[in-house]
């Protein structure tokens, strides 16, 4: 049996050039302070040059609604789930010490003083950046959210397959 040895650079650069950089980030979450990390990291991967894609879902999607925008849903339920997440990047609460919007408040505050840009702010610069926003159609579908109440710049409407091909070509895949 004759051993093979392995120089991990070249492996590497093998790897490099089969599979070009890029990174997937599902954003499930509607706080605050996760979707300012997952825009974070997603305007940092995309000003390295990486491919991003962004996978909304879930709470996620108030994060890419329209400020205040509300279900059109016939059925009550789906409409209580409008009421419920009238969405805005602007109105997404803290995922702790959120006391009731004091907590939101104080964070934007610091974040003012500091001259950190906000969620919208982050939105934008990702989009600015060619970062590919994708809103899940079965949870859409589930709680009544429509294209019309997103935001502009949503890149395409799909399930989990699409998130799931684009994943499998990733380099990093976060789930927020």
């Amino acid at each position: 049996m004759i051993a093979t040895q392995i120089e991990p650079a070249a492996t590497l650069a093998q790897l490099q050039e089969s599979k070009p950089e890029s990174v997937t980030i599902v954003l499930l979450s509607g706080d605050l302070d996760r979707a300012m990390a997952a825009f974070i990291i997603a305007t940092g991967a995309a000003a390295m040059g990486m491919k991003v894609t962004m996978f909304f879902t879930f709470w996620g999607l108030n994060a890419i609604r329209r400020k205040g925008a509300t279900s059109s849903a016939k059925d009550w339920l789906r409409r209580m789930f409008g009421l419920l997440n009238k969405g805005g990047a602007d109105s997404l609460p803290l995922s702790r010490f959120h006391m009731g919007g004091l907590g939101t408040k104080m964070m934007q505050k610091v974040m003012k003083q500091n001259r950190m840009p906000d969620v919208p702010e982050l939105m934008q610069t990702a989009l600015d950046l060619g970062v590919h926003f994708i809103a899940c159609t079965t949870t859409m579908g589930l709680m009544g959210i429509t294209k019309d109440t997103l935001i502009d710049g949503i890149d395409q409407f799909a399930g989990v397959t699409t998130y799931l091909a684009e994943a499998k070509r990733g380099s990093v895949n976060l789930f927020i």
